[in-house]
């Protein structure tokens, strides 16, 4: 983690929510962090320190799980929060892992509820973001619980189309292993390797290392409906 980046007070939701001047006390209170690929942002038992807003690069908020495993409940990019269960609890109860090299502004926890009670539209938008946060998360559970591995599976990768999307050569932005997909669709290594191949000989995907480009949309959506 490096704390010596900068941050220009305007490119997110906190600052873009917040009365102009609460910028100039904000501007003492907040860290703008750096993380490195693989490393940690916060971790699941962590005591609450503030709320995290992803400026860029790329985060997975993941929790332990049955047998010790990995379970990926999101995952974030720019403009994103992270860390918003955080708020009222004294601890975290999930964990977020940079991805790529990621940059992070945290509002620490009383800058943050002073902020709430001096900032109509900052409290509005987090009410926002609190409530999409619930919508994604029961659907998460609905999607664990009805659709088969097949359907999980494909429905991780369209959300990752849909969250990084694509570079110039239409390969998802974000190159993700496969042990995260496995973990995110609530599977094992094994079986997503299993269904990649048979969808990269249908012509369904094609991958080149851990890029995956899709080949046919259509086809990999009917299998989540």
């Amino acid at each position: 983690m490096d704390s010596k980046a900068t941050c220009d007070l305007a490119s997110c939701l906190f600052c873009q929510a917040c009365i102009p001047e609460w910028k100039e006390l904000t501007a003492l209170k907040k860290q703008t962090l750096l993380f490195k690929k693989g490393e940690q942002i916060f971790a699941e038992g962590d005591p609450v320190r503030g709320m995290f807003f992803t400026l860029s690069g790329a985060v997975k908020v993941h929790k332990q799980w049955v047998d010790q495993k990995e379970l990926i409940i999101r995952f974030a990019t720019g403009g994103d929060v992270i860390g918003i269960r955080g708020f009222g609890d004294t601890t975290f109860r999930v964990s977020a892992t940079a991805l790529e090299p990621t940059k992070i502004c945290c509002i620490p926890h009383d800058h943050l509820q002073n902020s709430l009670a001096t900032n109509p539209a900052l409290s509005y938008r987090l009410m926002q973001v609190y409530a999409a946060e619930l919508q994604r998360a029961e659907q998460r559970m609905s999607d664990l619980a009805h659709l088969d591995v097949k359907g999980r599976t494909a429905e991780s990768i369209l959300m990752l189309n849909k969250t990084f999307g694509r570079d110039e050569e239409g390969f998802i932005s974000l190159t993700v292993s496969r042990q995260d997909i496995a973990s995110y669709a609530g599977t094992i290594y094994e079986t997503v390797f299993k269904i990649f191949t048979e969808w990269i000989n249908a012509a369904i995907i094609e991958t080149i290392g851990k890029r995956i480009r899709i080949v046919n949309e259509d086809k990999l959506r009917s299998f989540i409906q």
